[in-house]
């Protein structure tokens, strides 16, 4: 049990919901069971889009299967990107939106324009996306906190103004005519063609993002346990002391803005190719918003919040959309009220929440010195 000495000498528990025992039960699990876990959520994931779970998570107006590939499966991918720069590395990004857009514009230029195969501008549109990632960061890394945030932010409305007044790609009226994905073939499965890509059946396109999904969580999760995961830490934690131990906190840091920015760029290229055209407005600083929200509703630096988060921020102002305008007031409502009760997220990494219980705002250097709510010195005395 995690005890908190405050100012007026009385010991207490932090208020909430523990995860502490299925999270003690996780570590302890031999690797069968974490296994059949995994192959549960993956086949729980595949029967998602069926009519039976549609029919009470989705509203009369809507398709659950839209719903699902135009919103929900995509802001997955985009938190676990995301997460990789504000969870792990602790750098504040508000323009991440910008490497959404690259994925986009890359195939709606290269397919459009040159006709490259769907797979061929994935690639290149991943490539050009970490390399953005590399040319925001290698000037702007040596800053921090609120600084940093402004300059990504900053970033972010110039490669969308850059869209909207380039000929080019059209300006504000955009890129049409982009083709869907090459149908890979044509077997049926419980009714469903997951490889045959078109206008009328859009479960094929969440299954394709799930699959990018679950390329990133091993990917990610592989990373998180490696030396440059270690590293990602000590910088979240204290960039000095990182430094001083012999940590290149500037080349983890653009590693970091580079693998993000790769996953966000995937998303926008089947977001592109789900639409067939993009225009500037679909990169709004929303998204940007948004997608933060998501990983710090979740819980900042650990992937199943993130996941987590980016549902409920997807699916809330969806499934309640015939509340008309109120539904994002209530949406909002309810976010305030979750960093109130439970600042560290629905579902927190344990370092992460020791992090806040210390002070740390739960974003690195940008809330270092920000306590929780109703805390003023606290440090742990006990477990």
């Amino acid at each position: 049990m995690n005890l908190t000495k405050t100012t007026n000498g009385k010991a207490g528990r932090r208020p909430g919901l523990s995860l502490d025992p299925l999270r003690n039960w996780w570590a302890g699990a031999p690797g069968w069971q974490r296994w059949t876990v995994y192959i549960l959520l993956i086949v729980g994931a595949i029967f998602l889009p069926s009519e039976a779970i549609g029919s009470f998570m989705a509203p009369p107006s809507a398709s659950w299967q839209s719903m699902l590939s135009d919103q929900i499966a995509i802001y997955v991918l985009l938190a676990l990107g995301l997460n990789v720069v504000v969870g792990m590395a602790g750098l504040l990004d508000l323009g991440y939106v910008a490497f959404y857009a690259v994925g986009g514009y890359t195939i709606a230029i290269f397919a459009v324009r040159y006709h490259w195969s769907f797979w061929e501008t994935l690639v290149l549109a991943i490539l050009f996306s970490a390399l953005a990632g590399v040319i925001l960061g290698a000037p702007t890394l040596r800053l921090r906190g609120d600084y940093l945030a402004i300059v990504t932010l900053g970033f972010g409305e110039i490669v969308k103004r850059t869209a909207n007044n380039s000929s080019f790609v059209n300006g504000p009226r955009g890129v049409q005519g982009i083709p869907h994905p090459p149908t890979l073939s044509e077997f049926e499965i419980f009714g469903v063609q997951p490889l045959k890509y078109g206008l009328l059946d859009t479960r094929p396109y969440y299954y394709l993002l799930l699959l990018f999904i679950i390329i990133a969580i091993i990917f990610v999760r592989r990373l998180d346990a490696s030396r440059v995961g270690r590293a990602w830490a000590s910088i979240r934690e204290d960039e000095d002391a990182a430094e001083l131990m012999g940590v290149p906190t500037f080349r983890f840091k653009l590693a970091a803005f580079a693998i993000g920015a790769a996953i966000g760029g995937s998303g926008g290229v089947v977001f592109a190719a789900k639409q067939t055209s993009i225009l500037p407005a679909n990169f709004e600083f929303i998204v940007s918003a948004l997608i933060l929200a998501a990983v710090v509703l979740g819980g900042s630096g650990n992937i199943p919040g993130a996941i987590l988060g980016a549902f409920v921020v997807a699916w809330l102002p969806e499934r309640f959309r015939f509340l008309d305008e109120y539904r994002m007031l209530i949406f909002g409502g309810a976010l305030v009220l979750m960093m109130i009760f439970r600042p560290e997220g629905l579902w927190p990494s344990r370092r992460r929440k020791a992090e806040l219980e210390e002070g740390g705002g739960g974003m690195g250097t940008m809330g270092a010195e920000v306590a929780g709510p109703g805390q003023s010195e606290t440090a742990e005395v006990g477990k």
